[in-house]
């Protein structure tokens, strides 16, 4: 969700004060270290990868499981815990995982302790690493506690209805007050969305309609609302808390580029691929206790983060120098960033507007006009996070006003600027996965974008479709069963227009340029032009100098995504959504109950430790080969 503050936020009607400051400030900062990093070259490629998970508890003889609030306890143990380890092997304790404070108070966030650079060794030692995270935390859980990867947990805030009299930052109707971090970023950012919206948010989750099913469904929730009548909708299922979008857990991958150049070239490439990669991944088909007509989380959270005001949801005349903001914080990304030939201006369909203002600073300091509109779409939104001592900054060396725009604003795949000191380098993170139930699968979908990183760069191949084909795509990839029910645009012929021959020839329609796939072809292939996701992957691991026995060892991951892409294998959302629909508690009404949840999460947690086979979920021999536990 982004870096920790210091320091209480200011209300928003005292915080408002400060957005003209911040967002000027913020324009400078990210100038200074644009002008200053702009010609930077050569970076060695890096990659990292993030992972949330959730910390559940078993009561057995009740048949019950909940969520265990008990973030903050585990966080201040893991530093007494290091330095135990480090008295007793200093080595060891150089490659220790770093744990993060998340969203909700039973959430924790881990990176690895520095990243992988592009060999296969690091890709193949990522599960490892990410099975000592497990293995660190669970030393700090009692019992009945577990560390799980779970998107979102699926009885969230189906116990019951609180009192009415809140506050609009308050969580909401359904959850306890402490089910936030105390974290002074989460916090803050659950009274801001809420204070700037001027009330609670409203989400709406389409329900999955069985046979029993109440005609209209009506959630007993909705009932309750403060909202107006026609807030909470009929056939849905009714939250109101940031938490429920914020609250669900994913996976994440970052990646630095050689330079300014390639960072755009593999951002543009990436955000026609991350709505495949969220329909691959999908694995949140249960909300607050109901089966839901999606699979994913993604709409949930852009609707839980929606702090648009009244005149921005265009329900309201506009008051003056304000805009219509047509897309949540939360959305697919914007506009390609690459001034490479192949990036014609009619891919740029986005309707998402931006700051004159802004646009014109940046092009007057000389900032290229796809990037300066892409910052100037950012600089839309007002800062959410304000803090008292930081508001005056050296904008010589801090990016901390830029970072509380960018910060607040999550595309699919984000585009980041170095620190002024110049640590990294020009950085892309991959954000549209949804977290994986075993390690192996984190660990699998992670190389596959990191190879299909290295193939994209590698062979300069040529992703583009129109922006607005991308977002019908992200509606598609959320629905119910979309691997196998729905197409999805994607470019016919990748090694089309090449930057010379773009630059020397005309142009065909957009629209004959791609054209309506299924997850297997996108990822295995169709036609001549169009090799497949898998074509390009597998060509850059056939190039690569390794042992044989080490690619038949990365092949075992590289299986998971291929067979889940093929239909093989079902995603997480469909494996759980079979097993809730075969459940004998089960009465085809939509209703997941408190015993269902229970041997539903039970089962998935033997699943995650290898305790029972996951068939369907799986590769029969993915154990084969793969490094033993750390």
């Amino acid at each position: 969700m982004g870096p920790r503050i210091e320091g209480e936020p200011l209300h928003w009607d005292d915080a408002k004060e400060y957005a003209t400051h911040i967002r000027d400030h913020g324009v400078t900062q990210f100038l200074n270290v644009w002008r200053k990093f702009k010609s930077r070259q050569n970076d060695v490629f890096t990659w990292g990868e993030e992972i949330e998970y959730m910390i559940v508890s078993f009561d057995d003889q009740a048949k019950k499981v909940d969520l265990s609030l008990r973030q903050t306890e585990i966080l201040e143990a893991i530093p007494k815990l290091y330095e135990k380890i480090r008295k007793q092997d200093p080595e060891e304790a150089k490659d220790l995982p770093v744990f993060q404070p998340e969203f909700g108070r039973y959430m924790v966030e881990a990176i690895p302790a520095s990243p992988y650079t592009g060999s296969l060794a690091d890709l193949l030692s990522v599960e490892a690493q990410m099975r000592l995270r497990r293995t660190v935390v669970q030393q700090l859980l009692g019992p009945h506690e577990k560390l799980l990867t779970l998107t979102s947990f699926p009885r969230l805030g189906a116990d019951g209805v609180r009192a009415k009299s809140q506050e609009p930052s308050t969580p909401g109707l359904f959850l306890p007050r402490d089910i936030i971090s105390e974290y002074k970023r989460y916090t803050g950012l659950a009274r801001a969305v809420a204070q700037r919206r001027g009330s609670k948010v409203a989400i709406n989750v389409p329900i999955y309609r069985d046979k029993n099913t109440p005609q209209p469904f009506v959630d007993p929730g909705s009932l309750f609302t403060e909202h107006d009548d026609d807030a909470a909708l009929p056939d849905h299922i009714y939250l109101d808390s940031l938490t429920f979008g914020a609250g669900c857990c994913c996976l994440q991958v970052t990646v630095q580029a050689a330079d300014l150049e390639q960072s755009k070239r593999i951002y543009d490439a990436l955000v026609p691929v991350a709505p495949i990669m969220l329909a691959l991944t999908a694995a949140s088909p249960i909300y607050k206790g109901y089966l839901a007509d999606v699979d994913c989380r993604w709409n949930v959270f852009a609707q839980s983060v929606d702090d648009r005001t009244e005149e921005e949801r265009n329900l309201k005349p506009l008051k003056e120098n304000k805009f219509r903001v047509p897309q949540f914080r939360i959305a697919s990304s914007y506009s390609y960033l690459s001034e490479d030939a192949r990036n014609r201006p009619e891919y740029n369909d986005s309707n998402m507007p931006y700051d004159d203002e802004v646009f014109g600073r940046l092009r007057d300091s000389g900032v290229d006009e796809l990037l300066a509109r892409h910052i100037a779409r950012l600089y839309v939104r007002d800062p959410l996070l304000v803090i008292p001592g930081k508001i005056d900054q050296d904008d010589e060396t801090s990016i901390e006003h830029f970072e509380n725009i960018q910060t607040s604003n999550w595309p699919t795949v984000r585009f980041k600027i170095p620190p002024p000191d110049g640590s990294t380098g020009w950085l892309l993170e991959f954000r549209s996965m949804e977290v994986q139930l075993t390690d192996f699968g984190n660990a699998a979908f992670s190389m596959f974008i990191v190879l299909l990183v290295r193939a994209i760069v590698a062979y300069d191949v040529n992703f583009y479709i129109p922006i607005s084909k991308v977002d019908a795509n992200m509606e598609r990839a959320q629905k119910r069963g979309a691997l196998s029910e729905q197409k999805f645009w994607f470019r016919k012929n990748v090694f089309s227009a090449t930057k010379e021959t773009s630059s020397m020839a005309g142009h065909g329609s957009i629209e004959e340029e791609c054209e309506e796939m299924t997850a297997q072809e996108i990822f295995n292939g169709k036609g001549d032009g169009f090799p497949g996701l898998f074509g390009l992957v597998d060509r850059y691991v056939a190039g690569m100098e390794a042992k044989e026995e080490e690619k038949a060892v990365l092949e075992k991951y590289l299986n998971l995504v291929r067979q889940r892409a093929n239909g093989t294998l079902l995603t997480t959302a469909a494996w759980m959504r079979k097993f809730v629909q075969s459940h004998p508690g089960y009465a085809h009404d939509s209703v997941v109950s408190e015993e269902i949840n229970y041997d539903l999460i039970r089962t998935l947690d033997e699943i995650a430790r290898g305790a029972r086979e996951g068939n369907d979920l799986l590769p029969a021999d993915y154990a084969e080969g793969r490094s033993p536990p750390s």
